[in-house]
This record gives structure tokens, sequence and C-alpha cells, in this order.
């Protein structure tokens, strides 16, 4: 790769939080095994698909993920302790680099312990902390303890360096490497123009927001069947979700057909015509595959009053945010409106001027987020094998 690295086995300790963090940094392994011949060696934390990789983890990566405040209080001492052990751990063996995948609140605080016991060892952050939605005051305070940072969205390097953070590299969304599966060919082109209309619902993939949108999306979809009788709804959802999601739509006038195989998922995206969503990354998922999508977002009471005071951005929706307008109508907090949204919905089914203004929008995404750019795990291999061969210069 470089003539400044290694010409021998590469050490690279990888620490991840969460099913998306182990599905990021699996793809970066295998990557930074076919860019460095002599081969590497995995050593952290992390979940299936990284140990599928050769990874031992450390310790279960559950360990590290806490969802809310009240889990975080009930596991904040074994999360204390399990951060100990993971720079403890670095600095016994030190690695040739240390890369920190997402779980923000555990990986910078291990990289700061590790920048004290280890001030030359290079350290790179995979996914950019949303300092560009609230306390921006974390791009600066992440400058001595990075040496690179890998973003996912095309504005966060400009964010960043505005901020005063450490130096950040754009290398791609990982939904860019999975376009052939969310997008239709000739035939499913042809079911997502014909009748009955098929229409996702997408209410969320954690308890918290299938509990708060659950029965507002069941009022939407009620609205909509008496609009349109004919019309088909498909509900993908998470097998360990599948409970909860069977008996909150079991409160529904109407049962959308619910879908847990993934090539099952990603065959209902490719016909789709319309989408109902909970705002995360979904949205942006439903905007590559071109379905027109009404989204909403609520959190609970006490946030909703706070959280106003510390946000510095006006939408909750990811296609928004890249694209800088207000594509995909959202419904947030106080703002949510069943009768609307179904009657929004229509609208994007039957066609017209707001779903052709929004499939425009969403056709300006593969030039902003660089869909013809090399895969966005080979990119982030790249920017980390540069990191560490600047470090041995």
């Amino acid at each position: 790769m470089s003539p400044a690295l290694p010409a021998r086995p590469l050490d690279v300790f990888i620490v991840a939080g969460e099913e998306s963090g182990d599905s990021l940094a699996s793809g970066l392994m295998a990557q930074l095994r076919a860019l460095h011949p002599e081969g590497v060696r995995f050593r952290g934390v992390g979940g299936e698909r990284m140990q599928a990789l050769g990874l031992a983890s450390l310790f279960p990566m559950e360990d590290i993920t806490a969802m809310g405040f009240a889990q975080v209080i009930v596991g904040l001492p074994r999360i204390l302790r399990r951060m100990r052990e993971t720079a403890d751990a670095i600095a016994a063996d030190p690695p040739d680099i240390l890369v920190l995948v997402d779980a923000p609140d555990f990986t910078h605080r291990v990289a700061r312990k590790v920048r004290a016991k280890l001030p030359k060892l290079p350290i790179v952050k995979y996914v950019a902390p949303t300092v560009w939605v609230w306390r921006p005051g974390r791009a600066k305070a992440m400058a001595p303890d990075f040496d690179r940072v890998l973003a996912l969205l095309p504005f966060e390097p400009e964010v960043m360096r505005e901020l005063g953070g450490p130096r950040t590299t754009y290398v791609g969304h990982p939904l860019l490497a999975e376009l052939d599966q969310l997008r239709p060919n000739a035939d499913e082109a042809a079911r997502r123009e014909a009748k009955p209309p098929v229409v996702l619902v997408l209410p969320g993939s954690r308890r918290a927001e299938l509990a708060r949108l659950g029965d507002a999306f069941g009022e939407v979809l009620a609205l909509l069947r008496r609009r349109m009788p004919d019309v088909e709804l498909v509900l993908p959802t998470l097998p360990r979700r599948l409970a909860q999601v069977e008996e909150t739509v079991a409160r529904w006038p109407v049962r959308p057909r619910i879908v847990v195989d993934e090539a099952e998922k990603r065959a209902a995206f490719r016909v789709a015509r319309a989408a109902l969503a909970a705002s995360g990354t979904v949205t942006l998922e439903l905007a590559l595959a071109g379905i027109p999508t009404v989204a909403a977002y609520r959190v609970p009471w006490l946030e909703g009053r706070i959280v106003p005071y510390f946000i510095l951005v006006k939408t909750a929706i990811l296609p928004n945010l890249i694209l800088r307008e207000q594509a995909v109508p959202e419904y947030l907090q106080w703002h949510i409106d069943p009768p609307d949204m179904a009657d929004k919905l229509v609208r994007l089914i039957e066609g017209g001027e707001e779903r052709e203004a929004q499939l425009a929008a969403f056709a300006r995404l593969d030039a902003v987020l660089g869909a013809g750019d090399p895969p966005p795990a080979l990119r982030a291999a790249q920017a980390v094998l540069e990191t560490l061969g600047e470090a041995t210069k």
C-alpha cells in the first residue's frame, strides 16, 4: 500500500458498539486484509460479524451498549470497568493503530485514556459524532485524542473543521454499497407503478420508537385504507422486535403484512410506491431506493420540552439534512397529524407534483453522496492505512 507501512502483518485494535458498529467494523476489517498483503491481526471488542473475521472479543460487545437514561445509570459501573479494561489492554500490548467505531460515549473516553498512556499511537474514529445536531463542543474536545475521523455524511468534514475538530475524511455511507439491493429492475419498477400500490410501514426499530409512534401510525393507515381500499401494506421489522410489532399492530384498525426476512424486506423496497416511516437511517434507505416518504419523529414528553433549546438543525430527516432542503415532509413531536399525513401519502401514491419533487430530490443524492466512488468500506480502509503510514514516517 504505502512504503511507510510495516512489511509485516499489521496489529489493529478495533472497538465497536451496537450492531451497526459491528457491521461497519467488519466491512473495514475485510478491506484492510485485502489491502495489506502481509496480513492483519485484529484485537479488540466486537460482535458476531467482527468475530467471524477472526476478532477475539475482549468481552461481549453488549457490555458497552446502553440505550436510554435508565439503562445507562444501571449499567454505569460495568461500562466504566470495561473502559478501563479496554484502555489497559491497549497500553499493555500497543497495536500499530487503534480504530474506534461509533459508540461515542464509550469510545471517546477510551481514546482519551489511551492517548494519555500512548501519546504517539495513531487513533482513528469511524463515524463522526452528531456535533451538527447538538453539543458542538464535542468536536473541539476530540481534537487532542484522534488523528482522523471517518465520516458517513458528506457535510461532516466541513462541520468538524468549522468547529475545530480533528481532521475528518468523508468515506461514504454504508448504504451506498447496497444500492443494487434497494433499487428495482425493470419488472420491479413496473410493479411499483401498478395496482394495488405497495406502501411500506416503518414505525421504528427500537422499542421506545414503536411505543411512541405506534398508535399514530395505526391511525394514519386506517385513514389511508379508507381513501384507498386496495392499498397493500408491508411492515418490515427485525426478528427481535417481532413480538412487540405484532402486539402494536394488533391494536390497529388495519393490519399490514409483517416481514422479518432481510431478502423479503429488500424485495418490498424494490416494489414499494410510497412509505410511512419513523425518522432514522431508514429514511435515507428509502430515498436511495426512490420511494417517496412521509416521516415522523417523537421523543419522550420531557425531552420534547427541553431538546428544542439545544438542537442545532431544523430537520430530523437524513435526506433533508444531506440535500439541505425539505424534500421529505416530516411530522415532529407535537405536530404529528394523522389526517394530514394520510392525505400526503395519498398524494404521493397517486402521483403528481409532490411525488415528482421528492423523486427529483432523491435523484440528486447519488452525486452528493458519491455513489460512483469506491465502496465506503474500501475508502475507510484506505484512510486507516494512510493514517498509519503518516504516523510511521
